[in-house]
């Protein structure tokens, strides 16, 4: 798909840039080749046969027979019983004919048309006949009374004078409408006239020597040579080398990106659904670009690029996220024009992006990062400028818009975000603390039912992310993943002691296979009621493993103590399976230091530094964190906070007086 979206082009093989030496051979032309105008010197031009195009209008004789008609018929009717000598009736028609002559000479244009006449020469088109005149020549509203008024006598007037005036003032209509069809396509022809080229350059002529600046003259012969190269119609066998090159090119930065998940994340690696995504936004960005390029190049600045990251971010972490980003951004080199300029100020921004916004779910980081940026951006494209004007006057100052444009679209993220985890079924760090809000519909229920598992949970989770954030692990997810942990327990809150608000315990009545089994179906429900209430894989993976294949051992001894040492030890033990990250073995640690820490009878900090160290090291022993990914150094780091959470929950009060 993405080579399906490459130009099939050719390729200039050289890079240049304004203002810089030439730092290849002399060059000399490869074959002829026109020179191109600029984009200003077309401009310009456009804009000179703009400001002189013809403007083209119509003549209406047919207003102007039925104006003559309708002034006749009423003076006629405004004599016809009056005592007015003969003489000045017929002066007085004469007159009237004569202003409506002189009126309609070239002609009155409407009033909707008036503004086109301006500084113009106008054609004005007669039946077949089409003739130049100067905008003057034509009456205007403005100007009608006053003629009427000057030409038909002194003033002040007569009865009969004043009501000629009216007659001729009503009747007078304009009759000089705009021809915009037909000015629009001699416009359009004499732009199509215009030519994009402005010499020829013929082959091994030289161009350039090695060391000089490319600029002037050399710069657009250069420019020329390089479009001739792109535009090149090549054969079918040229185009499948080329199509054969894009692949080559392509497959190698998707492999490099295959080879990062296979060796640092291989849990990505083998989720096809994560793979997936990640390639699909690429392609995403890489089609945004192509379409902005095929529409305008000069748009390419407002493409969103430094979404990629971010998303990427929220879902995995900021290392796979500026990993993509950078192969992203050096296959949209072959797309886009001056594709070092490109490639600068897109990794710069994905870097800031990256190093700037730590929580995705807090907004005002998301607007802060996106200030940052764009004021990137702004100093990028502004130290490009200079170099390669040598001045700040030349600076276009519609990019500036483009990256404000740019950092606007950045915002989007944030639906985007929510739009991906309903389609590919992942979580970000704003869905968990969506789902981390203890009065959400799950939560409150456990509450309600099993407040002990509750309050357990709450102190878990305090301890895990504390836990998390001390060792760089996500610790909105275990935060998350620790509230949600013990929720089967509801469904059966009596057979777990912390949950025993009275001296009765239904094990008693039980045997400890039985008690085991249903302590060890909280795992199986908890799963099963995750599911019912739609949580996100991610937090059910923490009920999943937050015992492992531990064994329930007050249990198991007690079978031992009743039966011998002949027990079979899988119906004491959790189905598992063991934790499989930083954050599913944080809170396996933090789940069984919590619980334990509870049947302590004379709380001291070596009792607890005792205990934390018994639970965690037994766990390693039982292999639980062999396929965790974490270190010796962050279980130390682990235990120590452990260790001091538990003194600061349990830290002696002075003794109030009665």
């Amino acid at each position: 798909m993405v080579v399906y979206l490459f130009p099939k082009g050719g390729q200039f093989k050289y890079e240049f840039q304004k203002g810089k030496p030439w730092q290849y051979e002399n060059y000399y032309a490869p074959f002829d080749f026109a020179i191109q105008k600029t984009a200003e010197e077309i401009a310009q031009e456009k804009q000179q046969i703009i400001a002189t195009s013809k403007q083209f209008f119509n003549y209406d004789e047919a207003i102007v027979s039925k104006v003559r008609k309708t002034v006749t018929n009423k003076i006629l009717e405004l004599f016809k019983n009056s005592s007015l000598p003969r003489r000045t009736q017929k002066e007085l028609l004469q007159k009237a004919t004569k202003i409506i002559d002189n009126v309609y000479e070239y002609g009155f244009v409407e009033p909707s048309s008036e503004h086109k006449i301006e500084n113009k020469i106008i054609f004005l088109k007669r039946g077949n006949n089409v003739q130049n005149i100067q905008p003057n020549k034509l009456f205007k509203t403005s100007q009608v009374l006053d003629y009427i008024n000057t030409q038909i006598g002194a003033q002040p007037f007569t009865q009969f004078e004043t009501i000629i005036v009216n007659i001729l003032y009503e009747a007078i209509k304009p009759n000089v409408s705009f021809d915009e069809a037909l000015t629009q396509k001699i416009l359009e022809e004499n732009l199509n006239e215009i030519s994009y080229t402005k010499g020829l350059v013929a082959e091994k002529e030289r161009i350039i020597f090695k060391g000089d600046i490319v600029e002037g003259e050399k710069l657009i012969k250069l420019n020329s040579l390089k479009k001739e190269f792109e535009s090149q119609v090549w054969s079918e066998t040229n185009y499948y080398w080329i199509v054969f090159g894009y692949t080559l090119l392509v497959a190698l930065a998707f492999l490099m990106l295959l080879l990062f998940l296979k060796k640092y994340r291989i849990e990505i690696f083998e989720n096809n659904n994560k793979v997936t995504f990640i390639f699909f936004n690429i392609i995403l960005i890489v089609l945004l670009i192509t379409l902005i390029v095929k529409y305008d190049a000069k748009y390419v600045y407002i493409a969103p690029i430094v979404i990629l990251p971010l998303v990427l971010k929220a879902f995995f972490d900021a290392r796979l996220g500026l990993f993509a980003h950078v192969l992203t951004v050096l296959l949209l080199g072959f797309i886009v024009p001056n594709s070092f300029e490109f490639i600068f100020l897109q990794i710069i921004a994905g870097i800031v992006t990256i190093l700037t916004i730590s929580e995705l779910y807090k907004r005002a980081n998301l607007f802060i990062s996106v200030l940052q940026i764009t004021f990137v951006y702004f100093v990028a494209y502004f130290a490009f400028s200079i170099i390669q004007e040598g001045n700040a006057q030349s600076l276009n100052w519609e990019k500036f818009i483009y990256f404000i444009l740019n950092g606007a679209a950045t915002l989007f993220v944030l639906p985007l975000i929510y739009i991906f985890e309903k389609l590919f079924g992942l979580i970000s760090d704003e869905s968990l603390k969506e789902l981390s809000n203890t009065n959400s519909k799950l939560l409150r229920e456990l509450a309600e039912k099993a407040p002990g598992t509750f309050q357990h949970s709450l102190q878990v989770a305090n301890l895990a992310e504390a836990s998390a954030v001390e060792i760089n692990a996500n610790a909105m997810l275990v935060r998350t993943g620790a509230l949600y942990h013990d929720i089967g327990k509801m469904l059966n809150p009596m057979y777990f002691t912390e949950n025993q608000s009275t001296n009765v315990n239904p094990h008693n009545e039980l045997s400890p296979k039985d008690s085991a089994k249903i302590i060890i179906e909280h795992i199986i429900k908890g799963v099963e009621l995750a599911k019912k209430h739609r949580l996100p894989d991610r937090i059910i993976d923490f009920i999943r493993t937050h015992h492992g294949t531990t064994l329930v051992y007050y249990f198991y001894k007690k079978e031992i103590a009743l039966n011998g040492e002949d027990v079979d030890v899988s119906n004491f033990q959790y189905p598992g399976p063991i934790p499989f990250s930083k954050e599913t073995a944080i809170l396996m640690m933090c789940d069984a230091v919590e619980a334990a820490s509870k049947s302590i009878k004379e709380p001291t900090a070596q009792v607890f530094d005792e205990l934390v160290e018994k639970i965690v090291n037994k766990q390693m022993e039982d292999g639980q964190f062999m396929n965790a990914d974490i270190t010796f150094k962050e279980l130390q780091t682990i235990k120590k906070v452990l260790k001091k959470k538990l003194k600061n929950i349990y830290h002696l009060r002075i003794e109030y007086p009665e």
